[in-house]
């Protein structure tokens, strides 16, 4: 298989993101602040329905008799205190201050490159449709998450500004790097290419669930924003430690 046809969903996917900022930044300046308030609230709304849709696939894994949101529980908590000793949630601020001072953003740059990278990155769509992708050439699952993506950036971009075109460049690295780490390593640790196989891996199902709670801390940050309330905001980037430990707790939980 040819790396465009394994990285094609990818590419896709960054095209609508920067497709959708474009339209943010050029439609958002001519809104009045408070419609594009009540926008960010709509997406919050929408972001929340998303969030606790994937945060139910908790109730379809157990690590033995341990269930499901008890491992999420543990491996989100643990993951905190890691997240939080590495400084995982400045490094990804200086991260945006660094991309706002090279490329001359403006205004709130870093908070929407953070909260459009976290938003784009965390979620089923993104393992599930860079492990068909790597595997297959299928794209589709990308191609319905493009869509979706496109449609927040085009949100985001009108509240937050340019920042949130940079997060193209993580889709780019975290998707591609899935796809093409896929032939190699996917297809003996999930029980093959089938997306029907791999959305009902307990692996997999844990951590859409884990996914689900911290976007769920998403759509808060982003209700925040709509209110002028940010200094109050949830610290998702300190909870991505989370996704790593969460498969090694339903492991370690299976063989008790």
């Amino acid at each position: 298989m040819s790396l465009l046809a394994q990285l094609s969903g990818t590419l896709i996917n960054v095209t609508t993101v920067l497709l959708g900022t474009l339209l943010g930044l050029t439609l958002g300046g001519r809104l009045p602040e408070r419609t594009q308030r009540t926008l960010l609230q709509t997406l919050s709304l929408v972001t929340l329905f998303i969030a606790l849709d994937m945060a139910g696939s908790l109730n379809r894994v157990a690590g033995g008799n341990i269930p499901g949101v008890i491992l999420a529980l543990v491996a989100l908590a643990l993951g905190a205190v890691i997240g939080e000793a590495l400084g995982i949630e400045e490094g990804l601020a200086r991260l945006g201050e660094t991309l706002k001072r090279r490329f001359r953003g403006g205004g709130r740059f870093t908070e929407g490159f953070v909260a459009a990278s976290l938003l784009f990155c965390i979620g089923p769509m993104t393992v599930v449709g860079g492990l068909q992708n790597g595997l297959t050439g299928d794209s589709s699952t990308y191609v319905l998450k493009s869509t979706l993506d496109g449609i927040a950036a085009l949100a985001l971009a009108g509240a937050y500004g340019i920042g949130v075109g940079f997060s193209a460049l993580t889709v780019l690295v975290l998707q591609g790097g899935i796809s093409l780490a896929a032939g190699a390593f996917a297809a003996g640790l999930l029980g093959g290419a089938d997306p029907g196989v791999l959305k009902t891996n307990p692996y997999v199902l844990l951590i859409t669930g884990m996914g689900g709670l911290i976007i769920a801390g998403i759509s808060w940050n982003l209700m925040l924003a709509g209110l002028g309330w940010e200094d109050r905001r949830v610290r998702v980037g300190s909870m991505l430690p989370a996704l790593l430990l969460g498969p090694l707790a339903l492991w370690v939980a299976g063989r008790l």
